[in-house]
């Protein structure tokens, strides 16, 4: 039985949506259970809305909630009463597998360095996405942990989103690339340029060079490397586009009798291709290289994307990526000794 403790109180829609995908992920998948964390009194009320298995679902009480406007740290700090502090430390105690929330960035991810923790050899903990493609979906990584980062940074990201990217979405030696403002090497500002060899050389990833943003949506690569900031662009950008041009369709599809005729002729088809590109349906961002999972779903995030940002813990916690990175930022010579001792 795999545990995800919910933060039944972050996001925009809490704690109705993120109930409800709670009670969707229970009633999909019969290997989970699900604490909610939050008021219980507000919990309890939603609850009664759903036939659901009770006895894989348990509440545990938290009094306090981090709103988005607060300073993550002091938050993380003085509100330990949170929702997000008490889930995280579910996690550290493994009282649970996963920690799911949809609540304050800042917090989720100050909380998830300094209650849940790095995995040993882990720099930088990167913030990973899946976003749609022409080509079925890529990982983003770093799309909002670390601004600053440095070429050791990027190759650890390399690796730990290879690893996820075949484990847990199946996509066999993924292709990694490094985002550029041009497909040559000498291109780059100084951090592309002082990674781009580091990641050629590296034997245990499929590098495969430079790629251009407009690249990215045609798929032209598995694992999208990049520092946090370059990352956050991306990805606002990504989502805003996408969300202009459905309105914009919608729109000139209701200017006049002819295109509403048109409109109804061609609404399965355009609904099935729409549906390709909802980020919604491959669940939330993981914090890569915890010694526990940490998933960021949207802040506006419907019982959809809460369930399954779930049953994405799922996955995780079977394919064992936490034991995977860890295998995988071993020295050589630890490895040698590692298998010695087994023989």
């Amino acid at each position: 039985m795999i545990k995800i403790a919910v933060d039944a109180m972050g996001g925009d829609y809490a704690p109705a949506q993120m109930v409800k995908g709670a009670v969707d992920a229970l009633n999909k998948k019969e290997q989970v259970r699900v604490i909610l964390v939050g008021r219980e009194d507000k919990i309890r009320q939603e609850l009664t809305s759903y036939t659901y298995p009770a006895d894989r679902l348990t509440i545990v009480h938290a009094s306090e909630v981090i709103k988005t406007e607060e300073p993550p740290v002091n938050a993380i700090r003085k509100k330990k009463d949170s929702s997000i502090v008490v889930g995280m430390n579910l996690v550290k105690r493994q009282e649970a597998d996963a920690f799911v929330s949809a609540g304050s960035s800042g917090a989720v991810l100050v909380g998830g360095q300094v209650i849940v923790g790095r995995i040993k050899g882990v720099e930088r903990p990167p913030l990973a996405p899946l976003i749609p493609t022409e080509k079925g979906v890529s990982l983003l990584i770093d799309c909002g942990a670390n601004v600053d980062a440095r070429p050791s940074h990027l190759v650890q990201f390399a690796r730990m989103g290879s690893i996820y990217m075949e484990h847990v979405i199946g996509i066999k030696h993924p292709r990694v690339a490094i985002v550029n403002i041009g497909a040559e090497e000498e291109k780059g500002n100084a951090l592309v340029k002082e990674t781009f060899p580091l990641l050629k050389a590296c034997e245990d990833i499929n590098f495969i060079g430079s790629i251009e943003a407009r690249e990215i949506p045609h798929g032209g690569a598995d694992v999208i490397v990049s520092e946090a900031f370059v990352g956050n662009v991306i990805l606002k950008l990504y989502e805003g586009v996408g969300a202009t041009l459905i309105g914009m369709v919608k729109q000139g599809m209701m200017t006049s009798l002819r295109s509403k005729i048109g409109a109804l002729l061609v609404k399965p088809a355009l609904k099935e291709t729409m549906k390709a590109f909802d980020a919604s349906q491959y669940g939330g961002a993981p914090l890569l290289g915890l010694k526990g999972l940490v998933v960021k779903t949207h802040g506006n995030s419907k019982a959809n994307e809460v369930c399954n940002s779930i049953l994405q813990c799922v996955t995780f916690k079977e394919q064992q990526i936490n034991e995977k990175i860890k295998e995988s930022l071993l020295p050589n010579k630890e490895q040698e000794n590692n298998e010695e001792r087994e023989e």
